[in-house]
C-alpha cells in the first residue's frame, strides 16, 4: 500500500487516509459506519464496536465540530506503513481550475462578528470564543481528492495530511474532509496520552528578521497567551477524572509554513486503562481551541453570531484500534471537498484585546494552508 499508485488508488475508492512524519496509516475495503446516529453516539459506541475485531481492524474517520450532529467514523481494516505519504501520488487528476470564490461571511462580516463576541466579553458572558469564516471556491472541474493530499503532504511535512470521506464512499459526488492538521487533540498508548494543543498565532513573514520578531512578540503577548492559557486549563480540567500526573509545562513556539503558534505538550497517565481514546475524545472536544471557555456559553455564542455550517472543520479527525490505543488530531487547516467545491475554513480565537482587523487576518493566513495546495501549479 506505500507504493504511490495504489494509495492514490485506495483515495479515488473512497479510502480514509492519515498521513504524519513518522506514519502513515490507510484505512480501505468494506467500512461500516460505526453504529450511532451522532458523533457522540458513535465516539460512544466505537469501543463496543471493536469488542470482538480482529487486531488491524480500527475505527477511523471524523466527528463533528457539534457533537449532536452525523458523524463519519468507519470501521475497516487498516494498513500502517513508516514514514509520510510516498509522493507524487501517481495518476492524481490535473488540479482543478478556479472559476470563481466567494467569502463565507465576507471580511467585513466576520469582522463584525468578532465585534459581536468582544460585546459579550466585555459583558462577562464568556471569556474566549473561537469564531470561523470559509472561502468557497468553485472550480470549472472536480477537485482531486489525491491532488489536494499530495499537495498538503508535501507542503506542511510537520502536519498530520487527512482524507476523510464524509459520505458512503461508494456513492459518487459525495463529500470528503481533506486539510493538515498541526494540532495533536490527543494520543494514547497504553496507559499515557500526549496531548499539544495550540492557541494563540500570529501569521508568518517571508522575510527572516521579520518572521522571527513575530515569533518572539507572539511569545510575550498577554493577549494570546491568555488565550492560550483559557485551552491549557479547560484541557486539565476535563483530563482530571481519568489521568493522574498531568503535566502541562509553559508554552512554547511552533511553526506551520503560514503561521507561527503558541503550543503546550501535556503528558498524562491514566488512571484505568479501560479508558480508551474515544472516551477521552468525548470529554475533551470541543476543545477552547475551536470552541471557546467557558465551553456552553461560547458555544451559545457561537451560535448566535458566527452564522456558518462548520460540519466536520474543527471537529476530531482521527483512529482508535481493538486495544483502545488512537490517536486524533483537530480537524484545523481543513477543507470540504465536494465535486466542483472546495470550501477552506479557518477560524481565529477572540478575548479581550483582541482586534476585529487583525482577526480577519489571521484568519486569511491559516486558510493559505489548503489554498496554496490547491491552486499552486
Amino acid at each position: 500500500m506505500a507504493e504511490p499508485e495504489a494509495v492514490a488508488q485506495a483515495v479515488r475508492a473512497g479510502a480514509t487516509v492519515f498521513s504524519g512524519e513518522k506514519s502513515t496509516l490507510v484505512q480501505t475495503g468494506p467500512r461500516p459506519l460505526v453504529p450511532g446516529g451522532s458523533g457522540l453516539e458513535q465516539l460512544r459506541r466505537t469501543t463496543a464496536a471493536l469488542e470482538d475485531a480482529e487486531d488491524g481492524v480500527i475505527a477511523a474517520g471524523a466527528v463533528p465540530f457539534d457533537l449532536t450532529a452525523p458523524g463519519a467514523l468507519r470501521l475497516g481494516r487498516a494498513e500502517t506503513t513508516p514514514g509520510p505519504l510516498p509522493l507524487p501520488l501517481a495518476g492524481a487528476a490535473r488540479r482543478a481550475t478556479v472559476a470563481r470564490s466567494r467569502p463565507v461571511p465576507a471580511p467585513a462580516g466576520y469582522a463584525e462578528a468578532v465585534r459581536a463576541a468582544l460585546t459579550r466579553i466585555r459583558a462577562g458572558d464568556v471569556q474566549k470564543v473561537v469564531l470561523a469564516r470559509a472561502l468557497e471556491l468553485e472550480a470549472v472541474e472536480d477537485w482531486s481528492v489525491p491532488d489536494l493530499l499530495a499537495a498538503l503532504v508535501g507542503r506542511n511535512p510537520a502536519a498530520t495530511a487527512l482524507a476523510v470521506p464524509l459520505d458512503d464512499p461508494d456513492r459518487p459526488g459525495g463529500r470528503w474532509l481533506v486539510g493538515a492538521s498541526p494540532e495533536l487533540l490527543l494520543r494514547r498508548r497504553g496507559p499515557s496520552v500526549l496531548l499539544r494543543p495550540l492557541a494563540g498565532s500570529i501569521p508568518r513573514s517571508p522575510e527572516p528578521d521579520e518572521d522571527m520578531r513575530r515569533a518572539d512578540a507572539l511569545m510575550a503577548s498577554d493577549k494570546d497567551r491568555r488565550e492560550h492559557r483559557f485551552v491549557v486549563e479547560a484541557v486539565v480540567e476535563a483530563l482530571s477524572p481519568f489521568c493522574r500526573k498531568v503535566n502541562a509545562p509553559e508554552p512554547e513556539l511552533v511553526a506551520t509554513p503560514a503561521v507561527w503558534h503558541l503550543a503546550t505538550r501535556i503528558t498524562a497517565l491514566l488512571n484505568d486503562t479501560e479508558t480508551t481514546s474515544v472516551d477521552l475524545v468525548a470529554a475533551l472536544h470541543p476543545t477552547p481551541a475551536v470552541g471557546g471557555s467557558p465551553r456552553r456559553a461560547a458555544l451559545d455564542v457561537i451560535r448566535e453570531v458566527e452564522g456558518l455550517d462548520r460540519g466536520c472543520y474543527a471537529g476530531a479527525v482521527g483512529w482508535q484500534d481493538v486495544h483502545g490505543d488512537g490517536e486524533w488530531v483537530v480537524a484545523v487547516r481543513c477543507a470540504q471537498v465536494q465535486g466542483r467545491t472546495l470550501r477552506i475554513f479557518a477560524g481565529a480565537g477572540i478575548v479581550e484585546g483582541s482586534d476585529p482587523a487583525a482577526e480577519v487576518v489571521e484568519t486569511a493566513a491559516k486558510m493559505r494552508t489548503v489554498l496554496d495546495a490547491a491552486i499552486a501549479r
